[in-house]
């Protein structure tokens, strides 16, 4: 066992350093995503990762040998860990904390060797793993690091070498990744694990105490990519606040108070007239809706509910109510609409997530474990979400399998295959082979400004996104238009059914009129259904 000065409690101070630098960085990290859709976003995922890390750490302040630190780390990472950012950070604590397995305290070539192991353990947590991402930065800060183990053990000097090693790699990777070199930023997940590392080298060289302002240098790229995205990151709050009240006021503005809103929370909806008007916005943050909306006129009627206690009652009521099942699907889905059509289609746990709202590996154990039945089948419904789904099946004593289900109508389709009195692979096989057949439409906003395949994308124009990879505009904006265009892309012509969802700011009348334009124009079956999802106007399923 080698020895050094520095311990489990040393390791736990620079990672809680890091992961304050993440915190103040998470919006420039976050608007430096390459899709302009509203997500999951990278920074934030990375934050909640790191935040439940740090927390579990501290659960265990009377240990001091970093064996066991970088162990409790590691479990937490993974219990927090939200979209792919996140499931990979928590890959990295994983070999970190094999690379301290034994060990009471660490030098710097002690954490050289650990960063080997870190880079390891990232790459085998990928099925694909691709280079020019957050993969690769680790990877070069894990070489650099241990090349500077044969002039020096300090482990200031090779933190050093690490973060310059990080920083020219973050500015590499649109090199290696070509539609990040089109987007002109560097990627998002490496830049996070660059403030990550920086903000451990800042506490190293004892500047913590020094104001935020010191932050690091961000490259050029990703300096020139959009306004800061709001985000929300307290942790383990999973659903936060439902808040609903009337306002009050002399010309009220609605577009511009849903403008404003959406900036401050999920699920926005605002109705009304220039005198009153009626809202209904999740945050975390109640007090800041609450202090927006008194600027604006006077309030009444307030409601807040904390939504995390409501799940919690659902859940509790779903277990009592549910009889044991041969096999039980658990849905991911987000939208008070959507979640009826999993509820009535069976699904026995929906879990609240999707886009912005990526679910913890925490939050997925929890459900597998209170669904009754012992083989469970996961519907992500959403491709940032099935790398946490993956890991879910090693936490359990439960057998679990995750059909990668990237879009909701993909998990509509799986539900409809189930049969919870099939074992659980003949549904396994059967809810894939189910995902293969719709295809996916979303129309929504670009949440930021961006490049994609030769085609310039402004922030706030209307978009539709098929199939998950393929983005389409139409050139005069439009939202009618623009739903046509994405139709003749997917074939209609050869659909015999086509499913028009329709999201929270979306009125039903209008819906109707396109579903009717569809059905006159294409003479095919259209069924017009409140999914209730947030930020997305149409969720569009063609089979």
């Amino acid at each position: 066992m080698k020895n050094g000065s520095d311990n489990g409690q040393t390791l736990i101070k620079m990672f809680e350093a890091g992961t304050q630098f993440l915190k103040n960085s998470v919006q420039e990290i976050n608007a430096i995503n390459v899709f302009p859709v509203p997500d999951g976003d990278t920074g934030t995922n990375m934050l909640l990762t790191m935040q439940s890390a740090i927390e579990e750490a501290y659960k265990k302040t009377d240990i001091m040998d970093v064996a066991t630190t970088s162990q409790a780390i590691a479990h937490g990472a993974l219990m927090g860990a939200r979209g792919n950012s996140g499931v990979i950070l928590s890959q990295f604590w994983r070999g970190l904390a094999k690379g301290f397995q034994d060990k009471e305290t660490f030098t710097g070539i002690d954490l050289a060797d650990a960063l080997q192991e870190a880079s390891k353990a990232a790459y085998d947590g990928v099925i694909h793993p691709v280079e020019g991402t957050m993969l690769t930065v680790i990877k070069d800060t894990s070489i650099a690091a241990a090349g500077a183990t044969s002039d020096s053990s300090d482990l200031l000097t090779i933190m050093e070498v690490a973060v310059d090693a990080a920083y020219s790699s973050v500015e590499r990777t649109p090199d290696l990744l070509p539609m990040l070199r089109e987007a002109g930023v560097v990627d998002a997940g490496g830049q996070g694990i660059y403030v990550l590392l920086y903000g451990v080298l800042n506490y190293l060289r004892g500047e913590y105490h020094k104001p935020v302002e010191q932050m690091p240098e961000f490259s050029k790229a990703s300096q020139t990519t959009g306004s800061k995205i709001a985000s929300s990151t307290d942790i383990e709050l999973p659903w936060g606040y439902c808040i609903n009240f009337l306002l009050e006021g002399d010309l009220l503005h609605i577009d511009r108070i849903k403008r404003g809103l959406n900036r401050l929370g999920q699920s926005v909806v605002v109705a009304g007239t220039e005198e009153t008007v009626r809202v209904h916005i999740h945050s975390f943050n109640p007090g800041r809706i609450l202090s927006y909306a008194l600027h604006l006129g006077t309030l009444h009627q307030i409601d807040i509910n904390n939504m995390d206690d409501q799940y919690s009652k659902y859940m509790r009521l779903r277990k009592e109510k549910s009889p044991q099942l041969k096999s039980a699907a658990i849905a991911i889905a987000s939208g008070d609409g959507f979640f009826k059509i999993f509820d009535t289609l069976g699904a026995s746990m929906i879990v609240p997530g999707g886009q912005t709202m990526n679910p913890s590996v925490r939050q997925l154990l929890r459900a597998v474990e209170e669904a009754p039945s012992n083989d469970i089948i996961l519907l992500p419904n959403n491709k940032n979400i099935i790398l946490t789904a993956n890991q879910v099946d090693a936490l359990s004593e439960k057998s679990v399998r995750v059909v990668e289900s990237t879009t909701v109508p993909q998990g509509i389709a799986a539900l409809l295959a189930f049969n919870n009195e099939l074992n659980l692979e003949d549904n396994y096989q059967a809810m894939n082979q189910a995902i293969t057949s719709p295809q996916t439409i979303e129309i929504t906003k670009a949440v930021r400004k961006t490049q994609i395949n030769g085609k310039s994308i402004k922030k706030g124009q209307y978009i539709a996104v098929i199939n998950n990879h393929e983005i389409i505009t139409d050139v005069n904006n439009r939202l009618f238009d623009l739903v046509f265009e994405a139709l003749v892309t997917t074939k209609i012509e050869k659909a015999e059914l086509v499913t028009v969802y329709y999201g929270s700011d979306t009125e039903a009348i209008e819906a109707e009129d396109i579903a009717q334009n569809i059905r006159n124009t294409y003479k095919v079956e259209v069924e017009v259904v409140n999914g209730g999802q947030p930020h997305y106007n149409y969720i569009v399923s063609l089979e």
